[in-house]
């Protein structure tokens, strides 16, 4: 579908039931007046169809009009909203076809109710503009609900990182390493794997891994781990591998082209997990992990040690296996960040496959510090003051979320931020618990293990003897006011 032929038709088409309307005319009494039919406007209005001069002349004339006006891009100020979505990119970069969307049906909706949905629209792109919301934060967004409609489980991806492991005759019992994925990219596809620091690169000295693609050439920072160069290597050859052109060059994200950038990078990233964290080996640790009487962490830090890979990227991978092993798709992921010694803390990656809307992303306002995710980072801090700390810390709460009222097995581990020095970061999964989780996890009555009511932030938590709360309870008090407000006018008499 042409979209710039068809924003031309749609504008057309528009206008004329517009100027209809306005002039109280009928679609029979227009087919009257043009000597058309009244199928053939019906189609023009749904902008399905584009008339011929002459026509055009006809429809002008019974409407009462000047050619030009008629012919003329320019919507009044109550459609201009749907010319400014037409103009933009809106119906070309957004993956409508993940969602089961047609866009032809959405121009059809906009024909059918033009002002509501033009009004609609507005409101959106005011709310994206007030909470600064750039395309690149919105595919993002778009991406993450993708991934939490599906439960973070894609058979299609495994299935593409089984025929790898098949291809290349790598067996069950073989450790995927970095040393193994280099000589693949190397030997197979023809890939230099530079490395590089600050002192040669400066301006991108906090990049994990860069990618030439003029000269076939993977840079990758000296300061990331053995387990990170082992992903960044791994997500490269899901490049290759699922022929995955459209991608970006960088580790982190520079500049955002579209959101097929956005969803390949994704697939490239889950291939990388699937291979380095082997579905059926991952399922065996968890099944006797979760047999445990008492939770131990030591057990849990030997499941990390026993794959090449990140604590951030097992935890992405036992989300994957959930569902499907387990019965168990109730669960919540976060990724904080803080520099060492502070308490500001920024939530950089969240998940909920629980459909749940606590915990998530708060604008100007204090996540409740009661969160195992945010105390796990000061525990990691204090440490670091008095010695040079590399291991991970691991630590486990029963979050009692007071307003959602759900509880959750809260699993968080905390380790330094290499690519930035000073700075820690923090990788959380938590499990809703219900009877399931109850069946599968034994060690969930452990008395070990601390349970704490806990809030979304403290400007909306009630817990007003709470030690650690760092903001009044603003909105909450707001929204007290309000209630007490219409609970006195519904009283008057």
């Amino acid at each position: 579908m042409s979209l710039n032929t068809d924003h031309i038709r749609l504008i057309f088409g528009l206008k004329l039931k517009q100027i209809r309307q306005e002039r109280n005319l009928s679609l029979s009494d227009l087919s009257q007046k043009s000597g058309l039919s009244m199928s053939y406007i019906n189609e023009i209005e749904k902008g399905k169809k584009y008339p011929k001069t002459d026509k055009i002349s006809a429809l002008a004339e019974a409407l009462g009009i000047e050619y030009d006006t008629l012919v003329s891009l320019k919507l009044s100020k109550k459609l201009e909203p749907i010319s400014q979505l037409l103009n933009s990119n809106f119906l070309t970069e957004i993956p409508f076809d993940f969602f089961g969307i047609d866009p032809a049906n959405l121009l059809e909706m906009l024909s059918d109710a033009p002002t509501k949905l033009s009004a609609f629209i507005n409101t959106v792109i005011k709310i994206g503009r007030s909470y600064s919301m750039s395309v690149e934060q919105f595919y993002f967004a778009v991406l993450r609900s993708y991934q939490e409609m599906h439960d973070n489980n894609f058979p299609e991806l495994e299935e593409q990182a089984a025929n790898f492991l098949t291809q290349f005759k790598l067996s069950e019992d073989q450790q995927i390493d970095e040393f193994l994925l280099g000589n693949l990219l190397s030997d197979r596809y023809g890939i230099s794997i530079n490395y590089f620091d600050e002192e040669d690169h400066p301006t991108i000295a906090n990049i994990r891994s860069v990618y030439i693609p003029k000269t076939k050439t993977l840079m990758i920072n000296k300061r990331i781990s053995s387990d990170q160069r082992a992903f960044t290597l791994g997500r490269e050859l899901g490049f290759l591998y699922m022929n995955l052109k459209e991608r970006p060059m960088t580790s982190s994200w520079i500049e955002v082209n579209s959101f097929e950038e956005v969803f390949n990078n994704f697939k490239a990233s889950y291939f990388a997990g699937a291979i380095l964290i082997r579905r059926e080996k991952l399922v065996s640790r968890l099944r006797s992990f979760f047999e445990l009487e008492k939770f131990s962490a030591k057990a849990f830090q030997e499941m990390i040690s026993g794959f090449q890979a990140t604590p951030e990227t097992l935890l992405h991978r036992i989300s994957n296996v959930l569902p499907d092993f387990f019965g168990i798709d109730n669960v919540f992921f976060l990724r904080f960040e803080a520099p060492v010694g502070s308490k500001t803390y920024s939530l950089t990656k969240e998940m909920h496959l629980s459909k749940q809307h606590d915990p998530q992303e708060s604008k100007n306002e204090n996540y409740c510090r009661r969160w195992i995710s945010l105390k796990i980072l000061d525990d990691l801090s204090a440490v670091q003051w008095n010695k040079k700390y590399t291991q991970p810390l691991i630590d486990v709460q029963i979050s009692d979320y007071i307003d959602a009222k759900n509880k959750y097995f809260v699993i968080s581990v905390a380790r330094p931020l290499n690519i930035l020095e000073q700075t820690n970061v923090s990788v959380t999964l938590g499990f809703q618990i219900d009877q399931k989780l109850r069946d599968t996890v034994k060690f969930l009555n452990d008395p070990a293990i601390v349970s704490l009511q806990v809030n979304q932030t403290c400007e909306k938590c009630g817990l007003f003897d709470c030690k650690e709360r760092v903001a009044a309870p603003t909105i909450l008090q707001k929204r007290r006011h309000r209630h007490e407000m219409i609970k006195a006018i519904n009283n008057l008499k």
